[in-house]
């Protein structure tokens, strides 16, 4: 078994190290859905819903969150973000949303897409709970990240 990373070797928790690191471009992409009522969906789709725009609202929402990952999990490093995309996608029941986000950095950006993704979800819960009171979040994942060496230059 493989030793977590952001625990030292006396148990506390830590911020790892990765000065050392080279610099690489770097993508995430995250999905989850929710479950929605049909109504709440026609609602959604005819921009009814008493809060405002529900779908412009999350994706401002979830680019946000993104942004700010490293002020909200403890032990993520703050990292420059390239890009961060965040679609949403309405079926008869349900919404999907997906974020992507870019960098080039030393680690990773996979906690930056699941945080957009999650924020905007959670936004689209949050504007539409007045009227649906069945709503589900569900199958937030990570479902892809690349990484790729970069040169001095890029």
């Amino acid at each position: 078994m493989k030793h977590l990373t952001h625990i030292a070797a006396d148990g506390r928790a830590q911020m790892v190290d990765v000065s050392a690191k080279p610099l690489s471009a770097r993508t995430a992409v995250a999905k989850g859905r929710i479950t929605l009522a049909k109504e709440t969906v026609a609602l959604v789709r005819k921009n009814e819903i008493a809060k405002g725009d529900v779908i412009a609202t999350a994706r401002i929402a979830g680019i946000q969150a993104a942004k700010r990952t490293a002020h909200m999990i403890p032990l993520c490093h703050t990292i420059p973000l390239s890009e961060v995309k965040i679609d949403i996608e309405l079926s008869a029941a349900a919404a999907e949303v997906t974020c992507s986000a870019r960098t080039v950095a030393q680690t990773g950006v996979e906690m930056e897409a699941l945080t957009g993704v999650t924020v905007a979800l959670l936004t689209i819960y949050d504007m539409c709970k007045a009227v649906d009171k069945q709503m589900v979040i569900r199958d937030v994942r990570l479902v892809e990240k690349t990484k790729r060496a970069v040169s001095r230059r890029e």
